[in-house]
């Protein structure tokens, strides 16, 4: 599946109920809003009550903590390439869709090339808007 040069536009069309996500797509644009570095385009991808764990150990909950913690991530790396592969849907319903997935990485960090790999796994829920 091809995504749109410009994750911007892809939400304007989702936000405005032009396009209903399927849950491959949605893995797609936040793979790409990730990648770019869009740090509005893929919070708008993540629900308030969201959780995530780093790979540092470290946890953050609720949107807010989340944006941060991104933010900080977007803020340190660059010239990063971000990919998510492998992704294997575990529930897919009309109210909520669960994959697990790997994902890779690599850019630069205080002009060191640096890189990582982890497991991810994403809970959606359809909010009811288009």
């Amino acid at each position: 599946m091809a995504l749109p040069a410009s994750p911007n536009l892809a939400f304007q069309k989702i936000i405005s109920g032009i396009k209903k996500m399927t849950p491959t797509e949605f893995m797609h644009l936040y793979e790409n809003a990730s990648a770019t570095h869009n740090l509005e385009a893929t919070m708008n991808l993540i629900d308030e009550s969201a959780v995530y764990f780093f790979s540092n150990e470290t946890s953050h909950i609720g949107k807010s903590a989340v944006q941060e913690a991104i933010k900080a991530n977007f803020d340190a790396i660059g010239v990063e390439k971000f990919r998510i592969r492998d992704v294997n849907w575990l529930l897919e319903t009309d109210e909520v869709a669960v994959c697990v997935y790997a994902y890779q990485w690599s850019g630069q960090i205080n002009g060191q090339v640096v890189s990582g790999s982890g497991r991810g796994t994403s809970v959606l829920r359809h909010d009811g808007a288009s």
